[in-house]
């Protein structure tokens, strides 16, 4: 499926700034002291956060590319 340059960026930015949300929410759970599954929301929102924002900066990446060729 091809989807337009702009589509490729906005796509891009959605997926890095949904993984800053993702690394917020974890970062809040580690620092809740006295919630008890902190430690597993943290690590599960740091995964979550990396994963997303991998694809969000491969998507920024290719949609660049897409306009150059």
């Amino acid at each position: 499926m091809k989807i337009s340059t702009d589509t490729g960026k906005a796509i891009g930015l959605i997926l890095i700034y949904t993984a800053l949300l993702f690394f917020l929410i974890g970062v809040a759970a580690h620092l809740k002291s006295d919630f008890h599954s902190r430690a597993l929301i943290f690590r599960a929102g740091l995964v979550t956060a990396a994963v997303l924002a991998a694809l969000g900066v491969i998507t920024l990446l290719f949609s660049w590319r897409g306009k150059q060729g």
